[in-house]
């Protein structure tokens, strides 16, 4: 629960941020609402209509494992991009370290208690992150430079 709170803390501020600064804004409002939309909803279905404590657990676990698959994969996206421009500059290497090692320790957590509902949805995060690694490796992204800075 903490770590998700604290995560989900983050990500809010990060995504408010985001908005502030960014061009469009419209677009990002409409999907930070049909977002919220499916969170109230799934609310609404979890704990108003299925009242049986197992059954609600299980489609909980699956509903949220679901999203937790979609949150791994997303980097993904720009694959046909990262191959058709031969450049990793839109993917984050710290970002594929921190996903590896975090979807790492929760399937290893999730062997340790034998519980899939951890180490099924976090198994693509070493998947994805290893493709990424080998992406950064193909294609090393371009490197800064600091001429201007030492002039």
């Amino acid at each position: 629960m903490t770590v998700n709170t604290i995560g989900a803390s983050l990500q809010t501020l990060y995504m408010v941020a985001y908005i502030v600064y960014a061009d469009q804004k419209r677009n990002l409002v409409y999907q930070v609402l049909l977002s919220l939309g499916v969170l109230f909803l799934a609310y609404g279905y979890f704990y108003i209509l299925i009242s049986d404590i197992g059954v609600r657990l299980n489609q909980l676990g699956m509903f949220c494992s679901i999203f937790t698959i979609t949150m791994y994969l997303s980097p993904m996206a720009d694959l046909a991009h990262i191959i058709r421009t031969k450049s990793t500059k839109c993917l984050s290497f710290p970002l594929t370290v921190a996903t590896f090692l975090a979807s790492s320790s929760w399937v290893l957590y999730g062997w340790v208690l034998g519980d899939l509902y951890i180490m099924i949805p976090n198994f693509p995060g070493i998947v994805t992150s290893i493709l990424r690694f080998w992406l950064f490796w193909i294609y090393p992204p371009d490197k800064p430079s600091y001429r201007h800075i030492l002039a």
